[in-house]
Order: structure tokens, then sequence, then C-alpha cells
């Protein structure tokens, strides 16, 4: 966290703080004094801490509209998002889902939302590559199998996977790399050839749409004691195939192993394990286990 000093009371912030946060905290009235701080994330996020007592909250300021649409559609879309799943029941001891609280367009579309501490999974992986604590990342990973089990399977639809849109955001990912001059031509043929290499599969459309998490990274999930998991982020929410957050899981496992530890290969023991916990939480697990093990290459192949 950066320290940038106190909140003024005279910005707008401290006024819907004030106003409209804290009494559904059970402060109204209270006028607190609220360092600031920059927290590490892919937006701009910021943590607001009251100098005299407990109360912490988070803003996230929405600044950079894009493909995934305005400022003020990704504000709306992630405060529905968490409200949505927090709905499904993710708001108890073993699964939870941070706590909007507000947000506000006029002030920059800030989301506010309540501050959970835990450890994050990018630390319990690097507990294990430089403290060698093998068995702290293994609990989590089973930990997260199941917090991820009971999100896609209690959202689970009728209809089939349509993988036709999984490869459209994979063809997006390639295209992004040729213009940034990271992939050449000649990569980019071969990626696509491996795309219809993959949609000729019969594994990749026969399992049921669910809710993804969307955004699996180790920055989004916080892990308390036992089987406490805390999700947060969920802008990018969708009906998808349970293997897109699963893959993307098992990829960043294996890129923090091979960036830090310069061996992807480390990464395979709690890989599996993650997979193997997963498919405990359906009545065949070795069945769900070979089938979502088959998919997931393709969804890895978009963060590695």
């Amino acid at each position: 966290m950066v320290p940038l000093g106190s909140l003024s009371k005279d910005d707008p912030l401290y006024g819907y703080l004030c106003h409209d946060i804290l009494p559904q905290l059970g402060y109204g009235g209270y006028r607190p004094r609220f360092q600031t701080y920059r927290l590490q994330a892919s937006n701009n996020v910021y943590l607001y801490k009251d100098d005299h007592g407990p109360l912490s909250l988070v803003g996230k300021f929405f600044t950079a509209s894009g493909r995934n649409g305005t400022n003020y559609e990704r504000m709306h879309r992630e405060f529905a998002n968490l409200n949505t799943v927090r709905a499904l029941g993710f708001t108890l001891y073993p699964h939870y889902v941070v706590r909007p609280l507000g947000c506000n367009a006029a002030i920059n579309n800030v989301l506010v939302e309540e501050y959970c501490f835990g450890m994050s999974m990018a630390d319990v992986i690097l507990s294990v590559i430089r403290n060698g604590n093998r068995d702290l990342l293994f609990a989590k990973l089973t930990a997260l199998a199941y917090f991820l089990a009971s999100l896609h399977n209690r959202t689970a639809k009728d209809a089939g996977i349509d993988f036709t849109s999984e490869c459209r955001y994979f063809r997006h990912i390639v295209d992004r790399l040729q213009r940034r001059g990271y992939m050449g031509g000649q990569e980019a043929v071969g990626f696509e050839q491996m795309v219809g290499r993959w949609s000729a599969k019969s594994c990749v459309w026969e399992d049921r749409r669910v809710l993804v998490h969307g955004d699996a990274t180790p920055a989004n999930f916080l892990f308390g004691d036992g089987l406490w998991v805390i999700a947060l982020d969920m802008e990018r929410m969708k009906v998808s195939d349970r293997a897109f957050d699963l893959g993307r899981v098992a990829g960043e496992i294996k890129h923090f192993f091979m960036q830090f530890q310069g061996d992807r290969y480390a990464a395979e023991p709690f890989i599996g394990h993650f997979f193997w916990e997963y498919a405990s939480h359906f009545p065949d697990r070795q069945a769900a286990f070979a089938s979502v093990t088959a998919r997931s290459p393709f969804y890895m192949a978009m963060t590695e």
C-alpha cells in the first residue's frame, strides 16, 4: 500500500461516504478521519482507513473505458455482479463475496466496497516458492476449488457451452498481441489453426454453461482460516464454460512458478491437486476430473 495522506472533508467523496455509505454500517452521523492508501490493483483502487477506529472502506474508480464498456457501465456491472453472487448465498463461511456498498457516477465512477482482509493467493504461492510451504498452497487450493465448484454448480444452465464465443475471445487476445508487437504473423496463423483443432473436439461443447468469475487471478482471492475464501473484482463475470475459471487459475499458478522459480513443471502437483479437489464436488469424481482437464488447456493458453 502507498500512503497518500488524509481524505479532505471538502472532497465530494468524503460527503458521499458519510451520508450514503456509513449509515449502512451503523455509523450514521459519525465523521471519521480517513487516511488514504493506494492499493496494488489493475484499476485505481484506494483504501480509506479511519484514524480513530476499525472502519475501513475501499473505493474503486473506473477511469478507462474500452472493450468492456464505458466507465459508467463497468461500475454498474461490477456492482450488480457482486450483488448477484451474494444473493446466491456467498455471504457466510466458507464462501464470501465482498459486499458492495454503493456506486456514484458523479465521483469519477466510484464503486465503494467493504474492506476485507486475508492472505492473497499470490502470497500463498510465493510462500511455497520462497519458504517451501507446500502444505499451505495445497490447503488453499482445496478451498478455492470448493468455492469455484459451488459458484459453478449453483448457476448451471440447461444450455450447453457456446465454445464459439470463447474462440472469439481467444482471437481477440491474439489480435491484441499482434498489434502490440508481441506476436508475429506466423505465430498468429499457428494459433488460429490451434483454435480450429479445439473447435473440432466434442469435449469443448458437451458441458453446461455456468456463471464464471471471469478474472480468477491470484489478486482476486483472499484466504482466511480453514476453507475461508473471499472473492473480489467480479466485473468480468459471465456465463461460460466452468473450465474458463479453472484454466485461468492453473495458468496463473504455472506463470508464478515460471516467473519466480524458472520451473514451469514445479506447478504441476498443485494444478493436479486443484483439479482433483474441484472434481470431488461431483457425483462421479473421476468423470468430472477427466472432463475439466480435457478442456482446461485451451483456457490455460489464454492466460499463459
